[in-house]
């Protein structure tokens, strides 16, 4: 006799149980649901609409000329740095041109990143 039949005592091992079935899944009826279209929106300019609701590229590009311009104050640059993530960080600073490790602290993260705009 083997070693392990030896350590079994001469008694073979009973088989393994079968693993259970699964269940059948449960089918629960339900009532079709309506579709909702949605409210049209107030406030589009009504001259962009067409009869067949599409826009000519020449009223697209009419309307675009005569959008009103967008001003954005940039009174502190690094403003948004003290409220980014570790991680926003670290991809904001690989598009200024430094690789930051997030194993620092995020308010040494910002200092290095400020320190490194200031001198570009």
């Amino acid at each position: 006799m083997s070693r392990f039949g030896e350590l079994l005592g001469g008694k073979t091992p009973a088989p393994a149980p079968a693993a259970p079935a699964k269940p059948d899944p449960v089918v629960v009826p339900s009532k079709p649901v309506e579709a909702i279209a949605p409210e049209p929106i107030q406030g589009i300019d009504e001259s962009l609409d067409s009869e067949d609701g599409s826009y000519s590229t020449q009223t697209i590009l009419e309307s675009v000329a005569n959008a009103k311009p967008i001003t954005i104050s940039v009174a502190n640059p690094f403003a948004n740095l003290d409220v980014m993530s570790k991680k926003e960080l670290e991809e904001y600073g690989r598009t200024v041109g430094i690789e930051l490790d997030r194993r620092r602290s995020r308010k040494r993260l910002v200092k290095e990143l400020k320190e490194h705009l200031t001198n570009s």
